[in-house]
């Protein structure tokens, strides 16, 4: 594993694994990295435990139960922002 991704990296990483897991491979194009997954109703409270998941397994980090908000989880755009502030 690459000791140091660029945000680029994460945020098409991230991406792929919400279009591939959440739109099943569909409608890609229709979701913007900005984009809240609760306002779209995309991810529910089971998903987000499937995207920590991931994100501690692909990016070796832990992912404490105070740091489960919106404020990190809800974008893509905010998980490579929070992914970001953890691998300082």
């Amino acid at each position: 594993m690459e000791a140091t991704r660029t945000s680029t990296d994460v945020i098409s990483e991230v991406r792929s694994f919400i279009i591939e897991r959440f739109l099943f491979g569909q409608d890609g194009d229709s979701l913007a990295n900005g984009d809240s997954f609760m306002e779209r109703r995309l991810v529910d409270s089971t998903g987000i435990l499937e995207v920590v998941m991931f994100l501690e397994e692909r990016y070796s980090l832990s992912v404490a139960d105070d740091e489960l908000v919106p404020e990190n989880l809800d974008s893509i755009e905010r998980i490579a922002a929070f992914i970001a502030r953890k691998q300082q």
